[in-house]
């Protein structure tokens, strides 16, 4: 992975706007992942500026990411984006790019048992809150212990990391209110 130097690093964990972002710059320059899975995608200039920065792994392979966004499926309240085919011409160069439209819970339930294992997991705010809960057990079976799952909490608050044991909990919440239902 090509750093962008000390300045350039001080700059974008320090400086860069918005300043939610900073943690994940700081996680993706001490921890270059090699599989990213990002659950609302938005505008695309986040995820462009990830990718660029994490470049092909040491060994020259691609970074594989995979996108979850409602792409065309935006109502009038969700925040801007963009569609499919914009997403595709857009990250294509820059990793193997697999991106699946819906909403996070369903469009997980559908592709699920054959995306594999990330080190990366982003979860953005975009996304609605009962279409999240809803997919946790997804993201559970997505991840391994040495995973990152990074959460937005809100529009331009910081990224948080979802630890393990919280994970589990919001996870077997979803397993309960279906067993209920």
């Amino acid at each position: 992975m090509a750093l962008p130097g000390w300045f350039g690093s001080l700059l974008l964990t320090r400086f860069s706007r918005p300043a939610g972002e900073r943690p994940l710059w700081r996680h993706l320059l001490s921890t270059p992942p090699k599989r990213i899975l990002e659950i609302g995608l938005g505008g695309l200039s986040r995820t462009e500026r990830m990718l660029s920065l994490v470049g092909p792994t040491s060994d020259g392979a691609p970074i594989q990411y995979v996108g979850i966004d409602r792409f065309e499926s935006r109502t009038p309240t969700d925040p801007p984006g963009v569609t499919l085919k914009q997403a595709h011409q857009r990250l294509t160069p820059l990793a193997k790019v697999q991106l699946v439209p819906g909403n996070a819970d369903s469009a997980l339930a559908r592709v699920s048992n054959h995306l594999g294992v990330f080190d990366l997991v982003l979860v953005s705010a975009d996304d609605e809150a009962k279409h999240l809960e809803r997919s946790w057990f997804f993201v559970q079976r997505l991840v391994r212990p040495t995973s990152t799952i990074l959460v937005e909490p809100a529009r331009g608050r910081p990224w948080e990391p979802l630890e393990a044991a919280r994970l589990e909990a919001l996870a077997s919440r979803t397993v309960q209110r279906r067993a209920a239902a």
